[in-house]
């Protein structure tokens, strides 16, 4: 048994150990599928949205009934969603490269099945001002 994860209360995965199913998408040759590729028909970068590791994604309503042209990686994430979810924690649910996520929330935003809220832009680190204010604060320690 692996050790466990104290972060997650649980054991970690062995990533050498076998995975149910994943055998179908192996080859001797060439190694892992392109299965990612093919799950956002090619693209590499979503429609819209930046999508940063730290954005947050929620789900707009309840997963949708019957097939409304949604993969099941689509389905999934919206299930995840129905709690507030970073990109990175949905990256990590589905264990999928990052860029198969961003694609495939680009999908969903704009469907309307999920809505996002951007980290904050970082201070503008050319205002002067922003220096003065730190020296400032700095000398008065």
């Amino acid at each position: 048994m692996p050790p466990e994860d104290p972060a997650l209360g649980y054991p970690r995965e062995d990533p050498s150990a076998p995975r149910p199913g994943h055998d179908r998408y192996l080859d001797e040759h060439a190694g892992p599928m392109v299965r990612p590729y093919v799950m956002t028909s090619g693209r590499i970068e979503p429609t819209r949205g930046k999508f940063d590791l730290i954005t947050l994604v929620a789900a707009v309503g309840p997963e949708p009934e019957g097939s409304v042209g949604l993969g099941p990686e689509h389905l999934a994430i919206i299930r995840l969603c129905q709690n507030v979810m970073s990109v990175a924690e949905v990256t990590g649910h589905l264990d999928l490269p990052v860029a198969t996520v961003r694609v495939m929330l680009g999908d969903l935003l704009d469907k309307g099945f999920v809505s996002l809220q951007e980290p904050e832009p970082e201070a503008d680190m050319h205002d002067i001002r922003l220096y003065k204010a730190v020296i400032d604060g700095l000398r008065a320690l």
